[in-house]
């Protein structure tokens, strides 16, 4: 069984997952989604979303805590996203994975994430030519949701990336127009598993032990996919892997100042007042601390008071 750590795009940055691969049970890592749009993008802009392509080795890049990280591509044109798959492989990621499944309006009105799950035929593509960009031995994998607007294209579009040559599939179960609203549909995803012969990775309001236990159950799939969770309860992974109990409050404390301390002097430091309080909304939802403290520094807007507001908790 597998815990990897979910995209999500502006909150699991590269400190955040530092973090949560130090506390521990992330087995890998997808990033948040690098945008492709007609050229290959530089050496520099892939360090600033992936750092940890410095810590690259032969088995590729990793966190401190030693965890792999794969480099997401989001993009519609089939060469440029090759071309680009072939670059951060040179650069040392962890295999290859490709967005079709990001239900923001900005980034479907582009023709990128789960607008492409119209057509199958668009996956293929773009699976095909980035299989035929990279080593043989890379990972090449993809990330979809059910389908746009509804499920009837779902088994097609799973079954066009693995004839294209992907390795593994994750899954997150609901359409684009269901948005994150619950059920999360677990069935769906073991419909598709059964038609198809690479690993499924099921994604999906997996926020809890008994979650995990069910979604594994309903949709047949070993490894599992944990973002909005992982920012309610820091060490869900283990709690799903280990049964071990939830981290106390006291230690999510000390995971913050730890956040604190690199983000503000880090090279995100300006976002840090929105990027503190958006962690706090979701660990409030797990802690009832966490909301007194939330309420705390909700209307501050400078580093240096949320810091001091820390201090004194």
């Amino acid at each position: 069984m597998r815990v990897v750590l979910a995209p999500m795009e502006g909150v699991l940055d590269h400190l955040m997952r530092e973090l949560l691969t130090k506390v521990g049970g992330y087995d890998l890592c997808i990033t948040e989604f690098i945008r492709v749009v007609d050229q290959v993008i530089s050496e520099k802009a892939f360090l600033r979303y992936c750092p940890e392509l410095n810590n690259a080795n032969v088995y590729g890049s990793t966190t401190q805590a030693g965890t792999p990280v794969r480099v997401q591509l989001l993009g519609q044109n089939p060469t440029c996203m090759a071309d680009n798959a072939a670059k951060v492989i040179e650069l040392g990621s962890h295999g290859v994975d490709i967005n079709f499944g990001c239900p923001s309006k900005m980034v479907n009105n582009n023709r990128g994430g789960a607008i492409l799950l119209k057509d199958p035929e668009n996956l293929y593509q773009i699976v095909s030519a980035i299989r035929k960009s990279v080593p043989e031995e890379t990972i090449v994998s993809a990330k979809i949701r059910l389908g746009y607007e509804d499920k009837s294209l779902a088994i097609e579009n799973a079954q066009a990336v693995e004839a294209a040559g992907a390795n593994e599939l994750t899954v997150h179960a609901r359409t684009k127009v269901e948005g994150y609203r619950p059920p999360a549909h677990w069935e769906w995803i073991g419909k598709i598993k059964q038609s198809i012969n690479i690993p499924v990775i099921a994604n999906g309001d997996i926020f809890s032990l008994n979650d995990a236990i069910k979604c594994r159950e309903v949709s047949g799939c070993q490894d599992i996919m944990v973002g909005r969770g992982a920012l309610m309860m820091p060490n869900l992974a283990q709690v799903i892997k280990e049964q071990a109990n939830v981290m106390p409050w006291s230690e999510v404390q000390k995971l913050l100042v730890d956040y604190t301390r690199c983000e503000t002097y880090g090279d995100k430091s300006k976002y840090y007042p929105n990027r503190i309080k958006q962690w706090l909304k979701y660990l409030k939802l797990e802690y009832t601390e966490a909301d007194t403290l939330f309420q705390e520094v909700r209307t501050l807007k400078t580093a240096q008071a949320i810091i001091d507001t820390l201090s004194c908790n």
